[in-house]
């Protein structure tokens, strides 16, 4: 998957803004305004950072080399994925499995908005 497939993943999702909240060079995907996935725009490599399960994130670092601790994030809640690397349906259920998360931890009021839209 390139950062172009991944954009368009994302912003498809019910909710989903795109952002530049901490430059020109980081793109930022938020659902609620929650981030869900972070990918920088100036990396000759595309790796994205999703937020993950802790004991789930532990599991995936063990697994596969091209998964590691989310970079300059808290290591606990994040991985960073070589988007290059890993195989387009796992890094599509990583990024699922990441919006969905941030959406459970919604209040109710605002799951029940993003349920309408």
């Amino acid at each position: 998957m390139n950062i172009e497939e991944f954009r368009e993943f994302c912003i498809a999702k019910k909710g989903v803004t795109e952002e530049l909240p901490f430059g020109p060079d980081t793109l930022v995907y938020k659902v609620a305004g929650k981030i869900f996935a972070l990918t920088s725009l100036d990396s000759e490599i595309f790796k994205v950072s999703l937020k993950c399960e802790p004991n789930f994130a532990i599991e995936l670092r063990e697994q596969f080399d091209y998964i590691v601790g989310g970079y300059h994030l808290n290591k606990k809640h994040w991985n960073t994925v070589n988007g290059e690397i890993a195989p387009t349906k796992q890094l599509m259920e990583l990024t699922n499995h990441s919006y969905e998360i941030v959406v459970e931890g919604l209040p109710k009021k605002m799951k029940l908005e993003l349920e309408s839209l």
